[in-house]
């Protein structure tokens, strides 16, 4: 297998599929062949410190003996930036590949995966055009900047959501500045940064939901109110405080949210951001899927890589 050392492999899919468990299990398989493997996060809220149980990050002892990277590389207190995680995690990349080992990027942060996947450039800011958005943002709330979002570009408008305020004004920034969509570059037209091989993991939508469901009940179970309080002790920067799970967390800790409704409204929350992530990546043609209970999936996967080393 030594010419897959070139190679990038891409585990993509909705929260709650299952791309960590079938990761671990493709890079043992491509270690059996005879190359080390690695893995590097593409889940932009792994990337904070002290984010364990909401995030669902794999501890330490179920990592197999693997190498992670692009875990814990932010302190909660800052600021996860696109363009930032794409140079960080493709140098993680490179240095992988100076081990003789195979990358294999995992996660569910669409525009993250697009960033490294994909040969984009992410245009600068410009203080003015982002100050006025801002004011417009703190004025009238994210509403009427997510309905002008999706009149100008429809894609992204849907990939971000309606609430997530600050990548709204990121988005609109972005038009301004190049009178172009904000995810131009991004998905069939764009060129590859490298040969990648790019494989989801699928289930059926009322499968999904019960697994999602049943997650964010164990998050509870497992004491993520808690660690939200520690966070907010800690100090918690605005894009880790907004994170779905946390911010409803953080809402019963004040006792804005009971329990029950802080659960129901994460529930109800992770089922439209797993929509908004099938929909992002079901747009890539380059990306085979994979049922996530097929028996044959980590077979299926590792012949992909075979065929393309």
């Amino acid at each position: 297998m030594g010419s897959a050392s070139g190679l990038l492999v891409a585990v993509v899919g909705a929260t709650g599929t299952g791309k960590s468990a079938l990761s671990l299990d493709l890079a043992e398989g491509i270690a059996a062949l005879g190359m080390p493997a690695e893995i590097v996060n593409a889940d932009a809220m792994q990337l904070y410190r002290c984010m364990d149980i909401g995030t669902a990050k794999l501890p330490v002892e179920e990592r197999r003996g693997i190498a992670h990277h692009m875990l814990d590389v932010l302190e909660p207190s800052d600021e996860a930036n696109v363009a930032a995680y794409q140079s960080d995690a493709r140098a993680a990349i490179e240095e992988v590949r100076g081990r003789g080992a195979i990358p294999i990027l995992v996660g569910g942060s669409g525009l993250y995966v697009s960033s490294v996947v994909y040969d984009f450039r992410f245009p600068g800011t410009d203080p003015v055009i982002r100050g006025r958005l801002e004011g417009e943002l703190v004025e009238s709330g994210p509403g009427l900047l997510h309905a002008r979002l999706r009149e100008l570009d429809p894609e992204a408008a849907a990939a971000i959501g309606p609430h997530n305020g600050r990548r709204i004004v990121r988005a609109l920034e972005v038009i301004e500045l190049t009178g172009e969509p904000f995810g131009a570059g991004l998905g069939a037209e764009a060129r590859p940064w490298t040969p990648t091989v790019s494989i989801g993991v699928s289930a059926p939508r009322a499968e999904l939901v019960a697994r999602l469901d049943d997650r964010v009940r164990r998050m509870w179970e497992h004491g993520l109110v808690e660690e939200a309080a520690a966070l907010v002790d800690r100090g918690i920067g605005v894009t880790a405080s907004r994170a779905i799970g946390y911010a409803q967390a953080i809402a019963e800790v004040r006792g804005e949210l009971t329990e029950s409704e802080a659960i129901e409204l994460t529930a109800a929350l992770t089922r439209k951001y797993a929509r908004r992530q099938v929909g992002w990546f079901t747009r890539d043609p380059n990306t085979t899927w994979l049922a996530h209970d097929d028996p044959e999936r980590v077979a299926s996967a590792l012949q992909l890589v075979l065929s393309n080393a």
